[in-house]
């Protein structure tokens, strides 16, 4: 029998500077109790009303604390937190002389003293950062959608938007603005430089004349009907082509926004929207996400290629010209960070991007799924990226995915966008929190502004053809695409005007944290921090998102035949090179090993190989984490995950 008993928990914050104190208490009988507080320097902070159970059913059941100070000012500014060998919990048992007692927590820059009644235990506390406006950022990054397309037609005012006198033309045909936008697209609409290129000046600018010179074609932003009838560059090896004659204005379209995606349209009013984030070059996806990680392509343009893209399995991963991406700068540092993707849906659409970056492991990959558990105790992570499912890349139909692929639906990933916030929302982080929502870029949709000159990354990255053909030297920026911005520390319905791209989220993280900018993009980026406006944590932020509206499934095209050739460049090449880079990780990330990875690779020439071989390598990484769990679990049971 087991007897529920209660204690009155308070924390001394034994530093010389105010502090922010988290605390944590969990057990396997009442879950994670957490409570926060500010207390002055040598200030006692609480009670957290913390629940166990005593008598013979608990003797196996463990109490873990975990402690976080964020210490604002005087010589042990910093953030610090309580520190175990896998985790950041500390077990110390509650037992019977406990019960109904008032005991205090003290915490300093270097230990946690847990003075239980019935035994204390020592701990460790651990420097995790400097202090900063907020301790942790978090990036969710979805898939090719315009501004205009995600919020012309969103009645947010003060947003500088298209208009139903906006137009396009084909000869005698206009395509005008209009709403709303279909739930998804039958085509994939083109995104690769040269559509760009079209897109914004035109058909009859789509050609550059002199390769390696500035981009100075006038942009009008008038080929986005032209571009979408006629580019086959996201041609599929099955289905439908091109657009009919009925569809071609589709790319001119805008959602309505509040009733067609209502999640994003309430975290943009209750929160801010960027009017003037832009893609960070005019072009594809693979490029643009190097970009928010790294503020360069390393010279890329477009998707990968299999003889280009091939050459990041020699080099143990695609690795930026400066030699470093955020996440170097970040270790470098020891600062935290994780990624999580979703790998709920199409089994390989969970392979995050990432994950082809040199030093980005496998092991630092974690499930979506996660995410809400993992922000309950005391979560360790400076930056967090969150990747979606892109859906079914195999067989390029994005089936499936929550990226928000144009050819897929847009309520599973208005769904996640819903997951991503309320479990911050809904955490002891939040107070102290920031989340960017952002497009990696326009999918070939209509947008109404043009793009501005760019500072190049100027970060080393060779003139090669082979992987630039338009010559581009990074001198423009990319298509407007959506960005929210998300705090407590935010007014609400908050418009901001300032100019972004893909590089303000590394400069954001410079900013914050004091790091060294990777490229001279990065460095003269604006930041979201002035978006920081509130002196203290709003109240009135939501704890929850409307519901997605549920739409149906697009039709799907016949399946491709697993005997098809394997594309030589597009998304399917990027997930063979991904999954080429896991495939290092797990067999010890040596020359020898990238040799006989490159050899597997080189031998994969259809679908349905790229298929049996992401079976493999993600059975494998399962095996892997699953071992690494059991050990850390053995070396410290009953640490909660």
């Amino acid at each position: 029998m087991s007897t529920p008993q209660t204690a009155q928990i308070l924390v001394k914050n034994a530093t010389d500077g105010p502090a922010v104190i988290t605390l944590w208490h969990n057990n396997s009988d009442y879950g994670t109790e957490s409570q926060t507080w500010t207390a002055p320097p040598q200030g006692t902070v609480g009670p957290l009303t913390v629940h166990f159970n005593t008598g013979i059913g608990s003797l196996t059941v463990q109490d873990y604390w975990g402690v976080k100070l964020a210490v604002q000012s005087g010589p042990s500014a910093g953030v610090y937190m309580s520190s175990g060998p896998f985790s950041s919990w500390k077990e110390c048992q509650l037992r019977s002389d406990d019960a109904g007692q008032t005991i205090t927590l003290t915490a300093t820059t270097t230990s946690l003293d847990i003075a239980l009644p019935s035994g204390g235990c020592q701990g460790s506390m651990v420097r995790t950062g400097p202090y900063a406006a907020v301790d942790h950022v978090f990036v969710l990054m979805l898939e090719n959608h315009s501004f205009d397309n995600i919020f012309a037609f969103s009645g947010i005012s003060g947003l500088r938007v298209a208009t139903t006198a906006d137009f396009n033309k084909i000869g005698d045909q206009t395509y005008p603005v209009a709403s709303p936008a279909p739930i998804a697209m039958p085509t994939d609409p083109g995104h690769e430089f040269f559509d760009v290129l079209e897109q914004l000046c035109g058909p009859d600018n789509a050609q550059r004349q002199t390769l390696w010179a500035p981009y100075n074609q006038p942009i009008l932003n008038s080929g986005f009907a032209s571009n979408y009838s006629t580019t086959t560059s996201e041609k599929p090896v099955f289905g439908q082509d091109l657009p009919t004659a009925g569809q071609i204005g589709d790319i001119m379209l805008g959602f309505d926004t509040p009733n067609q995606l209502p999640v994003i349209h309430a975290l943009a009013t209750n929160f801010a929207v960027c009017d003037a984030w832009h893609s960070s070059l005019p072009g594809p996806t693979w490029p643009n996400r190097f970009f928010v990680h790294g503020a360069s392509s390393g010279g890329w343009t477009d998707s990968p290629s299999g003889p280009q893209s091939a050459e990041w399995t020699k080099g143990l991963g695609f690795e930026y010209p400066s030699g470093a991406s955020i996440f170097d700068r970040l270790s470098d540092a020891k600062l935290n960070w994780v990624v999580y993707a979703d790998q709920e849906g199409p089994p390989f659409g969970g392979t995050p991007q990432v994950s082809a970056i040199k030093r980005v492991y496998f092991t630092d990959i974690k499930p979506f799924t996660s995410l809400a558990t993992d922000l309950q105790g005391p979560y360790p992570y400076a930056y967090t990226f969150i990747e979606p499912n892109y859906g079914d890349i195999i067989f390029n139909t994005y089936a499936g995915g929550s990226s928000q692929h144009p050819m897929d639906s847009m309520t599973r990933g208005e769904a996640l966008i819903k997951a991503t916030y309320e479990a911050i929302r809904n955490s002891p982080v939040w107070e102290r929190s920031l989340l960017i929502v952002t497009y990696d870029e326009h999918g070939g949709f209509y947008d109404s502004v043009a793009p501005g000159a760019a500072p190049p990354p100027d970060d080393g990255a060779k003139q090669d053809s082979s992987i630039n053909k338009g010559g581009f030297l990074f001198d423009w920026y990319g298509v407007r695409v959506p960005a929210v911005i998300v705090s407590p520390l935010i007014a609400k319905g908050a418009v901001d005007p300032t100019l972004y791209d893909h590089a303000s989220v590394p400069a954001t993280l410079e900013a914050l944290f004091g790091l060294t900018f990777l490229t001279q993009r990065d460095k003269a980026a604006n930041t979201v921090l002035s978006l920081l406006t509130e002196a203290s944590p709003r109240t009135d932020c939501p704890t929850t998102l409307p519901q997605p509206v549920s739409a149906p499934a697009p039709p799907q095209a016949a399946p491709a035949s697993p005997n098809d050739p394997l594309p030589q460049n597009g998304n399917a090449q990027g997930l063979l090179q991904s999954l080429a880079k896991i495939d290092l990780d797990l067999n010890g990330d040596t020359p020898a090993a990238a040799a006989a990875v490159q050899a597997r690779v080189a031998a994969i020439q259809t679908r349905g190989e790229l298929q049996a071989y992401a079976q493999d390598v993600t059975a494998r990484a399962q095996q892997a984490r699953a071992a690494q769990a059991a050990a850390q679990q053995a070396a410290q049971p009953g640490v909660p995950s």
